[in-house]
This record gives structure tokens, sequence and C-alpha cells, in this order.
């Protein structure tokens, strides 16, 4: 181990806590060492660690108290990149550079990020107020626990984008005040891309708010140990490069995956989901995968199929293997109290605990039970729950069916009501790593599969967490609406996935609440919700279409596959079913991408185009893939649809042949059966028939 090199120019200050006017006429200020390669600050009991991780890139760690922990929960690899850096210390300050990123810490042990090669500011801490609070805060909450802000300053014009799925509808977010919490339809993944050239990751799975204000930005953690975040400098690609290096790459993802996907909630039973299958075939369609909903099983937590209802799962996935179909089940995180696996996972420690009053964490209905009854969820950060969980769907569906494929629903956790303050987890109090265990579930999967040798993994999942994409985790936007309204506010929530370091995606198209089939306003809706489903990183129709049925283990919703929207619906639909088959080439080789570079598939025009302006502000469409730009109709009744194409490239409509230099607005025909298609420069893709 290095020996320190120390610094000590003057009395500990109290940085975080201490006063701008102090510092000015005061000789009061910190102690900086050298340690290991990382700068280290301290002063009134506080410390502050940077250090390099990754290229153009460091990780923050600020701590009351002692020096800064290690292996406290977070979605950072355990171990860094190899990256050259020098630290220099001199005239009170201190400065470590890492590539294109110059990390600037003050006396008052305040710090400035800066890019290398101009020394321009990309981004620093900034106090609330010149006496106090600085710009970190802990507030002590208990047992070493500290309600913690971390402050930035805020930037005239900057635009912020990423922190996961939101149904608000922004891109931009700046001027957003987003809860850090896991609920359906609003994914929490803490990593933020600004316009003004850095990437940051909130490091933290604790519970808390990110307010992206005017006067400032603050992250909070309602109850955690430490300060810990992650920034790298550079181009929204090259940052999605190094982010996706540190927090880990998606696998590739299985050819089948990248087809079509049919769903509806739900198939009851096994005649019916092989009569659709059937029907998909006899009518030459294309189809990869059928999805078998909740309620197919015994009991909630048993993990297996009710044989009432799936007498031969086995004769079941052998005729979809031979009809070229994957079959994707259900499987839930909670465990009802009439499960055969409840009471020995209770004994032995297997759910997440309660601070107060039952072991149970929500009210779910449950076969041979009149009304609800009260689950619980496997804790999903316990490597022996986890060995467990996955022991269970190996024995009753890898091992005796060949199912390889899952959907995990209600994986936010699903609580109700939704106190993480009353959970007490195997990695800690549910206050301080609640948001981190949709990534822990995608993980139960990941790790059994590879250990059974199986080596194509995907999994569909209601929420994620920063790093969930290493574990083969395909998000979904939760259970949205059935309206224009709310797939317009898709287009917002893919992209800022994607910024996210979630490469797959997708929505149920047509929406999820309600939507008849017989009604020609809805059809529309799902006509142009198909187009979009064919233009995005997974295609997977879903719904709870109407008729419904009340929530309960013999609900079914109205029909929902191609061919219940009537004939005009129904073939424009084919249509892009088979626009989805002769893209596939394309959509593996994006996926090839993620895999390999961690760039997303669905990109924000500034991806590719960084330098024209324009795209940064660009909400309504969106790249597929390098080379594809999509124009999706958002709007009830259109026929036209005007698109920015960038600047710096060549753009020719997929469907007309007409060329367009770019930088300019251009208003194209985009009637029922057409959604606006732009292929980039001398690209050639089989969008016509």
């Amino acid at each position: 181990m290095n020996q320190p090199a120390e610094n000590h120019p003057g009395q500990p200050g109290q940085p975080g806590q201490g006063s701008a006017g102090l510092a000015q006429s005061s000789p009061t200020v910190g102690t900086f060492r050298e340690r290991d390669g990382a700068l280290e600050w301290s002063g009134r009991q506080e410390t502050v660690r940077v250090e390099p991780w990754g290229p153009d890139a460091v990780r923050v760690r600020a701590r009351l108290g002692g020096p800064v922990l290690e292996g406290l929960p977070g979605a950072l690899l355990d171990e860094a990149p190899a990256t050259e850096a020098s630290v220099k210390i001199e005239d009170g300050r201190g400065q470590l550079t890492v590539g294109a990123l110059t990390v600037e810490v003050d006396a008052e042990g305040l710090v400035r990020f800066l890019r290398t090669d101009d020394s321009a500011e990309l981004l620093t801490e900034e106090r609330a107020h010149f006496w106090w609070p600085g710009p970190r805060l802990y507030t002590p909450v208990g047992n070493g626990h500290h309600r913690l802000e971390q402050r930035f300053a805020a930037y005239e014009g900057e635009k912020l984008y990423g922190l996961g799925q939101h149904q608000h509808g922004l891109l931009d977010q700046k001027g957003a005040v987003l809860d850090l919490v896991q609920r359906n339809a609003e994914v929490t993944i803490p990593v933020l891309t600004s316009s003004r050239g850095y990437t940051l990751l909130w490091n933290s799975p604790a519970i808390g708010r990110v307010e992206l204000a005017g006067n400032g930005t603050r992250w909070v953690a309602d109850s955690a140990r430490q300060i810990d975040y992650w920034i790298t400098a550079g181009q929204p690609a090259d940052a999605q490069r190094r982010y996706s290096a540190v927090t880990g790459r998606t696998p590739m993802l299985p050819e089948w995956a990248a087809g079509f996907w049919q769903c509806k909630l739900r198939y009851r039973t096994q005649d019916e989901l092989l009569g659709v299958a059937r029907e998909y075939k006899r009518r030459g369609l294309p189809i990869d995968a059928i999805v078998c909903d909740f309620f197919h099983w015994t009991h909630l937590g048993d993990w297996k199929f009710d044989p009432a209802e799936w007498p031969d799962p086995a004769a079941m996935r052998q005729e979809l293997e031979e009809l070229g179909i994957k079959l994707v089940v259900s499987v839930w995180p909670s465990v009802s109290p009439l499960s055969e696996n409840h009471q020995l996972m209770e004994q032995r420690g297997y759910f997440i605990g309660t601070q107060y009053g039952p072991m149970a964490h929500a009210d779910w209905p449950d076969k041979e039970v009149a009304s609800t009854v009260q689950v619980a969820f496997y804790d999903a950060t316990n490597p022996e729950a986890r060995d467990f969980m996955w022991s269970r769907i190996k024995e009753n569906y890898l091992d005796p069916y060949g199912i390889t494929a899952f959907w995990l629903d209600a994986c936010e956790p699903e609580l109700k009501p939704g106190f993480q303050e009353n959970l007490r987890y195997w990695a800690g109090p549910g206050l301080e790593v609640g948001n981190m265990y949709p990534s822990e579930n995608a993980r139960t999967f990941y790790e059994g599969m590879i250990a059974a040798g199986e080596t194509e993994i995907v999994t569909l999942n209601r929420s994620a967490w920063a790093g969930s994409q290493r574990y083969g985790a395909a998000l979904w936007s939760g259970d949205i609406g059935t309206d224009f309204a709310t797939l317009r506010r898709q287009i917002a929530a893919g992209l800022n996935t994607s910024l996210s370091g979630i490469p797959w995606w997708n929505t149920d198209i047509g929406g999820f609440h309600g939507g008849d089939p017989d009604d020609p306003a809805y059809r529309e809706v799902m006509i142009r919700w198909f187009q979009f489903g064919a233009l995005s990183p997974l295609m997977r129709l879903h719904g709870f279409r109407d008729p419904g049925m009340p929530l309960g283990p013999d609900m079914t919703g109205g029909p929902n596959e191609v061919w219940s929207y009537g004939e005009e619906a129904g073939t424009i639909m084919e249509k892009y079913l088979r626009l989805r088959e002769r893209l596939k080439p394309y959509v593996l080789d994006v996926m090839r991408a993620a895999h390999e570079e961690g760039l997303p598939v669905m990109r924000p025009l500034f991806l590719e185009f960084p330098d024209d302006q324009a795209t940064w502000s660009v909400a309504d469409s969106y790249l597929f893939g390098p080379d594809l730009l999509v124009a999706p109709v958002l709007t009830a009744g259109a026929s036209v649809r005007t698109a920015y194409l960038p600047a710096g490239a060549r753009w020719t409509d997929a469907w007309t042949g007409t060329s367009y230099e770019g930088g300019t607005n251009v208003t194209v025909d985009a009637p029922l059966d057409r959604i606006p298609l732009f292929l980039r420069d001398e690209a050639a893709l089989p969008i016509a028939e």
C-alpha cells in the first residue's frame, strides 16, 4: 500500500457545514492526502474520497464520522476498470485528473468537476447558504444513519435526461422533482445525463428524491450511511459506454426475443393459449413468444402450474417449440400464506422482514379463498433466499418442462401500503436499500440460469434499478392507460430508460388498463401503438381489454390478438408484424452494440448528433439504432406528421424514397397504415415490402 502524502495548510475546516465568508478571511481549511491513487480530503469529522473509476470517470464518496465505508450496497461493479490518473496537492487545494475529467477540491472540501482540455466547468457542488448548510448535509436519524443531501449548482440552459422510467412525459427533466422509489410504471434508475457534457450516477439504493430546480440540483437519501456517486465527462454516447462498463453490460439478446411477443391478461387454460398460438400459425403470421400470465399457479408462491387448468405443460411447451414459439411464464416474488413454501420460508428468514407488525407486505387474491390474503415478498437481497426461490423455479418449470423465459411481475416489490420505512432487508433497512430489489430479483434468475448451463437469458421486468441490465433484465412501462396521451408519454419514458443503461425496453402495445377492441377510436390508438411497438426494442402485445373481470383467480380480459380489432386494423397490424420480421437482422445488430458497447437501442437524436443543438429538444421521435429515425403518429385523426431530421446526415423517407438534407423539419404523409420512417445517409433497410 502506498504511504499517504499529506498536506496540512492550516486547521481543519467544516466542509458541507462551513462558511464561504469565513474561508475568505480565515485560514480554516481541511487536510488532503493521496491514498492508493485517490484524493482524500478530511475536516471536522468528514471524509471525502475522490478516486478514478474507469476512463474519464471518478467515484466520489463522503461520510461524516470517519473514513468512507466499503462494501455498501450500490450499482457499481466491485472492480473499477483500470485507468491512468494523477493527483496533485498544492496551495491548499487538491486535484485529480483522469482523462477528460479533472476534479478540484478546495480547502473547505467543496468539489468541482472540469473538462480537462479547456478547464471548463461541467458541474460543481454548491452551498445552500454562505454560513450553513454546505453542499453536503448530514442530518442524524439514528444508529449511524443520516438523511443525506448533496447539492450541485444549476446552469442556465442545461438539459437533464435519464433517471429511469417515468410517466410525466418529459424528456428534458430540468425543473422536475422525482421521488427515488420504485412504483408500478415509475422506475427509479438514478443516473442523469446533462447537456453540459457529464453523466452522473447516484450510487445509492436509498429511498429519497432528486430535485432538478432552477436554483440548484439536490439529491436526497432519507436514511443512509454515506454519500456515493460516480461521474464521467464526455458526449452522451461515450458516457453510455463508460456507464455500462462500470455497472455491467447487457447479455446478447436471444434471437427469439427480437421478434413478436403475444400476450393478454390472461389466457386461463392450456387449451386457450395453444389455440391462440395455432391460430397465428394458421394465418401465417410471425410470432416468436407467447406469455402464460398470472394465476396459472396452484397458490401464489407455489411457483408451479395448476394441473386443473394446465394439465400437460410438457406437451404444451413441446408443441410451442415445434411451432417456433417461446413460452414465457409469469413468476411473482410474493408468497401466499396458503402456499406450500410459506412456512419454510418464514422459518428460514427468507422473507423481507418488518420492523413493526406481521410479516406481510400486501393483500392479494388467491385460489380456494373468497377474500384476499396477506402475502409476503421473498427477500431478493438475501443470497440464500435467492437460491431457494430459484430451486423452486428450477424444479417446477426448468427441469420438467424446459421453460427458460420468465416474466417477473410486481417486482418493485408491489407493497400495499408502500412503507419502505417498515421493511428490513438482508442487505439493510428498507429506507437505505429498498430501490435495489428489482435488480436483485432479476439476479436470482440470471445466476440460476447460468448455474443451470443456460446461455440465453432474458427476463421481462416491471421494475429495474441501476445495473439491472447485467442480469438480462428487460423493462416494460407498467400498467398504463390506453389513450393517445399515454402513448405520447411513452416516447420520453423509453428514451430516458435507454439513457439509464437499460437497452431492452417495451410497452404494453395498446396500453394496459382497458380499451374496447370494437371501439373505432380505440382501434386507431391500437394501430398507432402497434406501429410504435414494431419499432421498439422489444415488440409485445399485452393489455387488460374490455370487457374485464374483477381481480381474482378466474379473471380474464377481452380478446387481444391482431385479428381482434377488425379487418382494417388487423390488416395494418399484420403489415407491421411482417416489417418487424424483416428488420430482425438489424434489430439483432443493434442489440449486439448494446451488449458489446453499452449503446442503447432506442436513442434520442442527440446521442448520434450531439452537435446539432436542435436535437436536444426533440421528444416525439427517436433513432432505432444508428440508421433509422422513427416519428410515431401520436394524435387522433392525424394523416400527416412533421419531424425534425438532424443536421449532419442526409435522410430518405423509407416509404417514398424522397430524400432530405438534415437540419430541418419536414412534413410527410402519415395515413393510418404508415408510421413515418427515415433512413440515414446510405443505410438500406427492408422497410417497404
